[in-house]
Order: structure tokens, then sequence, then C-alpha cells
């Protein structure tokens, strides 16, 4: 028998191997489950569950309804591959008393579709479309800790965060643009024991793999976007956009508007928003309102969409640059494509954690690579200039004068009363 886990030769129909592995795991299934300890990837969600303040009595919240879910659906990118998982998962989870369900890349259920007795059961957990499954909002389950990391993930039982999800096993695949690799969302299949072999993993994550085959031929291999975005925010206080063949320049705030509704290309509420951006909870929605009906006259007709609030275009951003540098080890372009923090005056509590969080991703890879340069490049940056950890590890690696210098007075301002704390 062809061993259905071997992929398929180049050229081949996703598909086809799809059906394979549906045979392969029908046929597993029938051999039943046996009990596993807890795995790795099921404790360290379980830890951020409970940093996150999700309670283990909680229930998913619903986000979207009525006519907003469905205009929210109907422009979604996944929504074009809906047939292909209907036709892949559809019959298979009718027949064997399964859910198939989509999310966006927030963890919100657009889809859910399947053996009606099972949806009503799973109507009593809110696992209905436009119900919020984030990891960081019900805990560990299969679609939210699938877009959480960026990987296939199936949890068993008992497995899941939310004691009301304990009688369901889930396995969910991300599924990706193609072009840009941004996750849209996740393909998940849901149900009972029948699910509990890893083999639906398998299936799961194949079937993601055959929807971005699918949407790469929707849009032909270097055919651009109707339109782009070029977003630069390092090292200025005021974003400069490029759209259409202008440079704008954005006010502060439009600019820490952009850079989130950038961040998260599948939209915001302005609930969401409000929290991201303000830390006086006095400010009103209607304050907001104001600033993206200001921001949507400066872009232009049609790049700022509501209901909730996202960019229509692909955004390619500074940000970005550094992170897939980051991402494939390429540690000296990323550290010369970083011209400074992210936006650094902003207060904006979303807007300072990712700032926060590019600057340890760099700072972190440039302490581990052990080279001179790249430490003497931060180093003697504005934004490193006092950061002890650096300094002292280029002293290390080289004990010049000036930078052992430089050390003992960031040393003594360290030891000194009420002096500075450093970083690191």
């Amino acid at each position: 028998m062809t061993d259905p886990w071997v992929a398929l030769e180049p050229g081949a129909d996703p598909a086809e191997r799809v059906r394979a592995l549906r045979r392969a795991h029908e046929t597993f299934t029938r051999a039943g489950t046996v009990p596993r300890p807890v795995r790795a990837v099921v404790a360290d969600s379980w830890r951020r569950s409970a940093r996150a303040g999700v309670g283990p009595d909680g229930t998913a919240d619903v986000e979207l309804s009525g006519a907003d879910l469905g205009a929210y659906r109907a422009e979604h990118p996944l929504a074009a591959v809906m047939p292909l998982f209907r036709e892949l998962l559809g019959s298979f989870a009718a027949d064997g008393e399964h859910l198939l369900a989509v999310c966006d890349a927030q963890g919100r259920l657009l889809w859910v579709e399947g053996h009606p007795a099972t949806r009503r059961r799973a109507d009593g957990m809110n696992f209905v479309p436009g119900a919020r499954w984030a990891e960081s909002a019900v805990g560990t389950n299969a679609p939210g800790t699938a877009v959480a990391l960026d990987r296939p993930v199936q949890v068993f039982a008992a497995e899941h965060f939310s004691r009301r999800v304990q009688p369901w096993t889930c396995a969910a695949a991300p599924v990706h643009d193609p072009r840009t690799g941004r996750v849209l969302g996740a393909v998940d299949i849901t149900g009972g024991n029948g699910l509990a072999h890893p083999h639906s993993l398998g299936f799961v994550q194949a079937v993601a793999r055959a929807a971005e085959s699918q949407l790469s031929l929707l849009r032909p291999p270097g055919q651009p976007a109707a339109d782009t975005l070029e977003l630069s925010v390092l090292g200025r206080d005021e974003a400069r956009l490029r759209v259409r063949g202008q440079t704008l320049r954005l006010s502060r705030r439009h600019s820490e508007i952009v850079v989130l509704l950038a961040r998260h290309p599948e939209g915001l509420t302005g609930d969401e928003l409000l929290c991201a951006l303000y830390e006086d909870e006095s400010v009103t929605p209607v304050t907001l309102r104001a600033e993206l009906a200001r921001l949507r006259r400066v872009l232009g007709p049609g790049l700022l969409a509501s209901r909730p609030y996202r960019l229509t275009a692909v955004v390619e951003s500074d940000v970005t640059v550094v992170e897939r540098r980051l991402e494939t080890g390429a540690v000296a372009d990323a550290a010369l494509a970083y011209v400074g923090p992210l936006l650094p005056a902003s207060q904006a509590p979303a807007v300072v954690r990712l700032r926060r969080l590019l600057a340890d991703g760099l700072r972190t890879a440039l302490l581990a690579r052990h080279d001179p340069d790249l430490l003497a490049g931060w180093a003697h940056a504005t934004w490193g200039e006092d950061d002890l950890e650096v300094w002292r590890a280029l002293a290390t690696l080289r004990p010049t004068p000036t930078v052992r210098a430089h050390l003992r007075q960031l040393e003594t301002e360290l030891r000194a009363p009420g002096g500075w704390g450093g970083v690191g």
C-alpha cells in the first residue's frame, strides 16, 4: 500500500493527497486511542492561558453577528477557499459527527459547519460563527493555539484549558497568504474521540496546504495587489506612508493606528483599538471614530474599512523587514534595517509593547551572535548607549580603552544612589 504520508511529486494535485490521508485516517481511527501524558505544547499553552487571565470556567464571547459577520466573511481571503474546505472536509465532518470550522488570524470563528446534532452541542459552549476562540480569550484549543503558534496543533479532551470544552477533541492548521506568508486563519476539525488519532492532525494540515495552493492559483505569482502600502515607522515619531504613488506623513495618532492595523490585517474592533491606543480610559469611542474618519480622508477612498476596522491593502513595513530577517537568522541584515525604535515617542500601550518586542528580539539575537561589530553598532546608537548588558558583552569581545571607560561609567551610575537602573 502506498504510504499516504509521503509528499506528492511536484505538480501533483494537493487535494489528492488529502483524499489519501482521509482514507488512512479512517482506517487508523477504528483502532481507538490510548491516554497520554501532558505534552510540552499543551503545558506551554496552559501557561500562556493563565498569564492572559483566562478562567477555566469561562466561555467564548461572540464578537461578530448578523450583517457584520456576513460582510466580514464575504471580504475575508479564506472565503475563496471555503468550497475546497467543504469538498475535502465537509462530508467527513457530517459522516463522523464532527464539525468543520474556519477562523481568522484573531481566532474568530467565521464558519462552523457539520453534523446538526454536534452543532447543537457546540452551541452550548459558544463554538459558533462570530465567537472569538483565541487562546488568549478561552485558553488552549486547536484553532486558537494554531494561529497563536503558527503551526498545526491537535488538542485532546482534557488538554483543553476550559472545562466545558474538555469533552471535545480538535485538530487545526494555520492557512497562510501564499504571497506574503501572513497567517490568514486556521482550518479546524472538532468532534469526539474519533478525532483522537494523530493522523487527524496530518489530515487537517494537508487540507490547509491544499487551500494555500488554491489561493496561489487565484493570484498568479508576480501579480501585485491592487494597492500596496509602504510604511516606515522605525526611528521616526511620525510614520511615512507611500500609497498610490504619493508619500504621506501621518500625524502621531494616525501613525499609531496604521501600525496597529498593519499588524492585524484581519481587523480590530473599536473597543480593541481603544484599549490599544489609549491609556486614559475616559477616552470615548466618539473620539476614536473621529480620528478614523480623518485617517480615512488622508488615505483616500477604499483603503480603510470598518466592522472591524482594517486596511484593505497589503502593507509592507520596515518593521516586518527586520522581523523576517531575524526569523531567517540574518541578524546582520536585521541590524542594518533597524534604524531606530518603532515610533519612539508613542505612549500607546500596544505600540509600546510592539516597540519593546522588536527591540528585545534584535538585541537578544545580537548578544547571542557574539559579533563585536554588531554589538558596537547597537551600543553606539542612541538607543544602546545606556545598555549595560550590551556594553559588558562588547567589553569582553573588544576591550578597547574607550569601551572599558564607557562601561565603567555605566557601572558607576548604576551603583550611585538613585542612579540609572540600566537595561538587561
